[in-house]
């Protein structure tokens, strides 16, 4: 439930979107029959194109020069992507590496444990997932199928990274020293370095042992902190910092297939709320060998690890975290003795949020970045070391989000940002006097976007998703010392198709208790005068918004709403977004404030449109989205009808420690928490029907979560209001596309039963 990807890849992804206003009827009626469905293909087209992301630019990477630009992208119906270069300027593309061409016949096979960091990162392409451009920007590392590949980028020579040992384990979370003549990797729990040029290897860490790794991250890290590393490269490639991993004490979780009972299951190290985590240290190294100097901390008062990074100076900055995720210190370590001094402390009586870019150290100023929300906002603050003097960069009212690029040869830190929460901005810091003076550089375009800059400034990359049609990845050309976009070089192109009828989108605000924001989707054949059910999607919980002021990926609302429903989101209070104090609401119970705002503004809406039909609603969900609609239709059938839960968590103690504690605290200091967030402790009031959907080999949600509402319900005399579509071998992320095209016909057919919609579902 990472809350920068989970909601993103979420299987029922519940984003901003609604129709055009449309003229209010007095006294509508219901529609006795819906015009025939003009999506009527959709459901096979949105499962073969992957929810249409295939075929769009990702992985964007520009040359240190500006050049040249990188980017991954597939076809536009299947997961096989290839690596391009596009000119800047020519303006001109062309295929720069295929997985063919690297692996020749042989076919393209995953570890499990490949699989396994690939699906913490909700990544579901084939052929070249990844690739890493060197800091010269001569050469590429792209790891594909268990091998590793160095590709020279001015001829395309190729060098594969073979060990030593034929029977090696295969390689995992390879990166290049910052000078490109070696290469680390993580082999079977132990950190390696490999020599590019010669091909001798060398393992930097102690030997691995049961329950015991070095340089790889633990789950919750790489699940819930978003950081997937667990070696950090010294900036003069002399040394590598890394994590030691003791799971020794962590509960076991066992996934067996049910459709295949003669294979054992398969363990997984997996720490629940309030049980015991792995124990993280870190050790420095000198490469290409030596004795490891441990890098000492208070990991009884904070025991998460959550950032590191080296400066220009060869320190490090280490980030480390309390169990209740209250504080986080920022410890600034010597690698060669293990001493370390506090550089900060943030503190929150709620929690803490992390951002991985912080610190950010720049090459040419003094001092750090970091962000914080003492202030109410998030703001970015560039602070003087020593003393930790501030100045504020971007925040306030002007919402910061992500740090792009600080650029001190153009006086200027481009920062994506926004004063409207439903929309994500690109903007132009400038140093001017002394002050720093914020420009939108895209706010004529409404939508979100997100940028990269090459090291010399001279080529922004822009990616648009716009309020209306598909996603753009422009290119902008930005002469010496010149500040903001620049002039228009280019488009790269996309690959992915688009969808049969484009979202008709309402976005809105409600005004009670709070103000809202929230989105309906109507029928592309609705015209006033018609009365339909409601169905509401939603995500609800602490780590993503679902009105986002893009249509793009709004096209399954749109698909629901013309099989007869109007379809409504709606972001309650706890959501990010909208300042600390929004957020925090929900702090130690994340469900009565759900409840609470979702009914409550959907009512609203309902007194607004005389089209919904406010007696027949139904609502459904993904993940956190799963548990609310579980929850709702045991205790809000008055609001609901009908529900449809997919990968729900039931029962809170079942849930990983780091993201459950930091918005629940412990289960012993906050039982009644605990029970009120436990939908078994509901079931008994279950009266509305649900859908309850559930992939066997999630190993995120766990399927035991939808197993013990079921064998609740049974025990309560309530399970004939249950409907129980289990998905073997299907994990988190469903992506198989009979699966998907299947399952989602179940749920519209499961609605339009149960809420009497006329629109058949093909």
């Amino acid at each position: 439930m990472n809350r920068k990807t989970c909601v993103r890849n979420a299987l029922l992804n519940a984003t901003a979107c609604v129709a055009l206003a449309l003229a209010a009827c007095a006294s509508p009626t219901r529609s006795a029959e819906a015009p025939r469905d003009p999506n009527s293909g959709f459901l096979r087209q949105y499962a073969e194109t992957n929810r249409f992301r295939n075929g769009r630019v990702n992985a964007v990477t520009i040359t240190p020069d500006g050049s040249k630009v990188l980017f991954l992208r597939s076809g536009p119906r299947d997961r096989v992507q290839n690596l391009y270069e596009w000119d800047v300027a020519n303006r001109v593309e062309r295929v720069l590496l295929t997985a063919d061409r690297l692996l020749g016949s042989a076919e393209e096979t995953l570890t499990p444990e490949e699989k396994a960091r690939r699906e913490r990162a909700r990544q579901t392409a084939r052929g070249i997932a990844s690739f890493e451009l060197s800091k010269d920007g001569t050469r590429l590392l792209v790891p594909l199928s268990g091998r590793l590949f160095v590709v020279a980028l001015a001829d395309g020579a190729i060098t594969e990274i073979r060990p030593q040992a034929k029977d090696a384990p295969a390689p995992l979370d390879a990166r290049f020293s910052p000078d490109a003549s070696k290469v680390a990797f993580v082999r079977a729990g132990e950190l390696w370095v490999t020599e590019i040029d010669s091909g001798a290897e060398q393992r930097l860490s102690p030997p691995a042992a049961p329950d015991l790794s070095h340089g790889d991250a633990e789950f919750v890290a790489q699940e819930e902190m978003g950081r997937s590393r667990g070696y950090w490269w010294s900036p003069d490639s002399a040394a590598l910092v890394y994590q030691t991993t003791d799971t020794s004490k962590v509960e076991s979780v066992y996934i067996s297939d049910p459709l295949n009972p003669f294979v054992p299951a398969k363990s997984w190290k997996y720490p629940r709320a309030g049980t015991t985590n792995a124990t993280v240290t870190l050790s420095a190294v000198a490469v290409p060998g030596g004795t490891p100097v441990p890098l000492e901390w208070d990991r009884e008062m904070f025991p998460y690890l959550t950032g590191v990074k080296w400066d220009k100076q060869r320190s490090l900055f280490v980030t480390v975290q309390n169990r209740l995720q209250t504080e986080v210190r920022v410890l600034r370590f010597d690698p060669g003795t293990g001493r370390s001094t506090l550089l900060l402390s943030e503190t929150d009586p709620a929690w803490v949020n992390l951002d991985q870019q912080m610190p950010h150290v720049s090459d040419d100023l003094p001092g750090y970045f970091w962000t914080t929300e003492g202030a109410g906002w998030t703001d970015l603050e560039w602070r003087m070391d020593p003393g930790n003097d501030r100045r504020l960069v971007v925040g306030g009212e002007i919402n910061y989000r992500t740090l792009v690029k600080v650029d001190p040869r153009r006086r200027e830190t481009l920062v994506v940002a926004g004063q409207d929460p439903t929309q994500a901005h690109l903007y132009s810091v400038e140093y001017r006097e002394g002050d720093m003076v914020p420009t939108c550089l895209t706010c004529a375009w409404p939508g979100v976007h997100g940028a990269t800059v090459s090291k010399d400034g001279s080529t922004l990359v822009l990616t648009t998703q716009p309020e209306r049609g598909g996603v753009t990845t422009r290119v902008f050309q930005r002469a010496p010392g010149e500040r903001g976009l620049g002039t228009p070089a280019g488009e790269i192109a996309s690959a992915a198709e688009r969808p049969p009828v484009e979202p008709r989108i309402e976005w809105t605000t409600v005004k009670g208790e709070a103000e809202w924001h929230a989105a309906v989707v109507r029928p592309s054949w609705f015209t006033p005068g018609r009365k339909l059910p409601v169905l509401c999607s939603v995500y609800t919980g602490p780590t993503a918004q679902t009105v986002q002021r893009f249509a793009d990926r709004t096209s399954l609302e749109q698909w629901l709403a013309d099989q007869g429903f109007i379809v409504v989101l709606i972001d309650n209070r706890g959501t990010p977004g909208r300042g600390r104090a929004w957020e925090r609401l929900t702090h130690r119970n994340l469900i009565d404030l759900q409840l609470n705002d979702q009914t409550a503004v959907l009512r609203l809406l309902g007194e607004r449109y005389p089209e919904m039909d406010m007696s027949h609603v139904g609502v459904y969900g993904w993940s956190f989205g799963g548990y609310y609609a579980a929850m709702a239709a045991c205790r809000r059938p008055d609001a609901y009808k009908a529900a449809c839960a997919g990968a729900p968590v039931t029962d809170w103690a079942d849930y990983d420690t780091h993201y459950t504690e930091r918005y629940m605290g412990l289960p012993n200091e906050n039982t009644d928490g605990y029970r009120i967030g436990n939908v078994i402790t509901w079931v008994k009031d279950l009266k509305s029907p649900l859908l309850l959907i559930h992939g066997s080999a999630d190993d995120n949600v766990y399927f035991t979560h939808s197993l013990k509402l079921m064998e609740a319900a049974l025990r309560q005399g309530v399970s004939e209001h249950i409907e129980f579509l289990p998905l073997a071998g299907q994990t988190h992320v469903v992506v198989e596309p009979e699966v998907v095209e299947r399952m989602y016909t179940r749920m519209a057919r499961f609605f339009q039963e149960r809420l009497a919609a006329k629109t058949p579902a093909p």
